[in-house]
């Protein structure tokens, strides 16, 4: 089994600690170990890997920067490189893992009450309990505060109506995070799994985020207990802060998936031979691809790099995400691409990862606020103008 040897141009390493490097290496081989040997197949069968939850939960993925009840308690710097790594792999499990501790855990941690926070959290970050995050409906992805799931209180209970969809884990989830309309605004509840009223039902025929399990939610007079209310998430503002949390991982995550094409394409292209025997990468062309790619890489490396020490520091702004998400994302999009291209017919094969990752991506620019989205969050950010509408 290879060992990916990394991506680093800039010596940009040496701005890392030690123990920063420790969890890279942790997650990397990982990657190297459970991941890469089985994800084609993953892809192809449109499932995700098997034990995934349970792997990564032993190893402190799974909210990992969360302080407490099992959580691994990484830095920001720290979590963002194991998302790295396991979007290297493929992003549909470091999808799993965001929606798993930015979406699920990340709410519980900061909304919920005590007793919640005991009897979830050390579940879901061992990978025994599994939970999904309900926002997106089917009339509403890009405008969150249209949607039309209610909450009603109904004595001790609150009887939960609608549909929410595009849910990554929500057929396999013992919990979901969900978000509805009361008379008061919009709040956070958590909704068990076989609860009357409560169905989940798999998406099929995706041809991206294959390796990953993608939901549709329904509610039918769904009566969950007051308990269950998530009782400091109130307003579309504290669903917003779960999804800067997740675009943070985003960030840095799709990073791993360019490096994957990047250095595939370099070893590709110093082998494959054309035209007197030379190998392609000795054509001007083909190294001019490189050098684009490998350049925008170590600019989003410095970009995630920091980014995270921001969020450190607490100063990290989600205005500040939105160029961290939509920038990476559409470089390592290109990079897919480039690399591809730079592979001819063997591209398309799944023999190699670029296809499967040009395919995940298309997803990942669309998911936790579309690249148009992101581009007026930094609209408004730099002319104090809102252009929403």
């Amino acid at each position: 089994m290879a060992t990916f040897r990394g991506v680093d141009y800039m010596h940009l390493d040496s701005l890392l600690s030690e123990q920063e490097l420790l969890v890279r290496q942790t997650a990397r081989r990982f990657v190297d170990e459970q991941i890469q040997p089985v994800i084609r197949d993953s892809f192809r069968d449109g499932k995700p890997p098997a034990g995934l939850a349970r792997q990564m939960g032993e190893l402190g993925f799974l909210g990992a920067n969360l302080d407490g009840y099992g959580c691994a308690g990484m830095s920001s710097v720290e979590y963002g490189l194991v998302m790295l790594e396991l979007e290297r792999g493929d992003s549909g499990v470091r999808s799993f893992a965001s929606v798993q501790g930015a979406l699920v855990m990340y709410p519980i941690h900061a909304y919920g009450t005590e007793e919640q926070r005991q009897n979830w959290l050390p579940r879901l970050q061992s990978g025994e309990a599994v939970g999904c995050f309900g926002l997106t409906e089917p009339g509403f992805g890009s405008n969150p505060a249209g949607m039309t799931t209610t909450a009603r209180r109904d004595g001790g209970h609150w009887v939960l109506n609608g549909e929410k969809t595009w849910i990554t884990n929500g057929s396999v989830a013992d919990v979901a995070v969900v978000w509805a309309r009361t008379e008061q605004g919009i709040h956070g509840f958590l909704v068990e799994r076989c609860t009357p009223g409560f169905s989940a039902s798999e998406l099929h025929g995706k041809l991206s985020m294959r390796a990953s399990v993608t939901s549709s939610l329904a509610f039918s007079d769904c009566r969950i207990p007051s308990a269950n209310q998530l009782p400091a998430a109130k307003g579309l503002k504290a669903a917003l802060g779960c999804l800067t949390q997740a675009r943070f991982g985003i960030g840095w995550g799709v990073i791993g998936a360019a490096m994957d094409c990047y250095e595939s394409a370099r070893q590709y292209t110093t082998i494959r031979k054309q035209f007197d025997d030379k190998p392609i990468a000795a054509h001007q062309l083909v190294q001019e691809k490189l050098a684009w790619m490998i350049t925008e890489i170590t600019k989003a490396q410095l970009l995630a790099l920091h980014c995270g020490r921001l969020k450190d520091q607490g100063k990290l702004e989600p205005a500040h995400v939105s160029m961290l998400k939509r920038n990476n994302v559409a470089m390592a999009l290109e990079c897919a691409r480039l690399s591809r291209d730079l592979l001819g017919a063997n591209g398309i094969m799944d023999e190699y990862p670029m296809m499967r990752h040009m395919c995940n991506l298309e997803t990942v620019k669309t998911y936790e606020g579309t690249d148009h989205i992101h581009a007026l969050v930094i609209g408004e950010k730099v002319t104090g103008i809102a252009a929403y509408k």
